[in-house]
């Protein structure tokens, strides 16, 4: 499978793309030769340094802000997208938080909250994407889920609630656009060395995993390159979490 040549050409969406796996994944598909639109909500340097870099590396990119759990800006972001880069082939729905809250702290904004960014928006998203995708016949969209959609983690019930929801939309989805040339999958990724792990990364999960270590960011992108590259894979989760699976 050469990833190479199925991106070449192809515009790229992802969400979050600025920062941590985001950012993995958005390196990953420019690398691979797709043109690629980097979202954010906050932080534009972030953004704009992530294009800075694509861009002289010869590749094709742009910083495009919304807040992806507001259908308006979910819409607006898309129709930019396809202005400037060209129509969405591929979308990444991998804008996510992740609160800690205990069972006993945790509120009802937060689980609205966390519902909102980690789920409705990707639902918002794919929404946004998959008309112009039927009308090609071509598509793949991936979801970042976690491996706490199935199981207990470290976050909160309301991040479970969250990413298991997630995998459920992936293959809804799968089953209803396969044979119009989309896929849909999810990868879980294991814990991460991100920003947003920072409060897990001294838990001492990395000593009780079979690599001995957590991952990188980079190493979550490879694996959405691979599955972007295949037409045969849809409605799977795949994960990547050092394996963690055996555990």
């Amino acid at each position: 499978m050469d990833e190479r040549s199925v991106l070449t050409d192809r515009v790229a969406l992802i969400t979050g793309g600025s920062r941590g796996i985001g950012r993995g994944i958005t390196l990953a598909l420019a690398d691979a030769g797709a043109a690629v639109a980097v979202n954010y909500r906050s932080r534009s340097d972030e953004a704009d340094t992530t294009v800075a870099e694509i861009e002289k590396a010869g590749g094709r990119a742009i910083a495009v802000r919304a807040d992806v759990a507001v259908r308006a800006e979910v819409e607006a972001m898309a129709e930019r997208v396809a202005a400037e880069l060209g129509p969405i082939d591929v979308l990444v729905n991998n804008a996510g938080i992740a609160t800690i809250r205990s069972v006993d702290d945790i509120t009802e904004e937060d689980f609205d909250q966390t519902l909102a960014i980690n789920l409705k928006s990707a639902f918002l998203c794919t929404q946004a994407v998959v008309p112009g995708m039927r009308k090609r016949g071509w598509g793949r969209i991936v979801n970042i889920s976690s491996v706490a959609a199935r199981g207990g983690g470290a976050v909160g019930v309301h991040y479970n609630a969250s990413k298991a929801g997630l995998e459920g939309l992936t293959r809804g989805y799968a089953a209803r656009l396969a044979a119009e040339g989309i896929t849909v999958n999810a990868v879980a990724p294991g814990l991460i060395d991100t920003e947003m792990a920072t409060p897990l990364k001294e838990s001492g999960v990395a000593d009780r995993l079979p690599v001995g270590r957590i991952g990188t960011p980079d190493e979550i992108g490879q694996a959405v390159r691979m599955i972007v590259g295949n037409g045969f894979l849809t409605g799977q989760t795949v994960a990547v979490n050092g394996g963690g699976s055996f555990l």
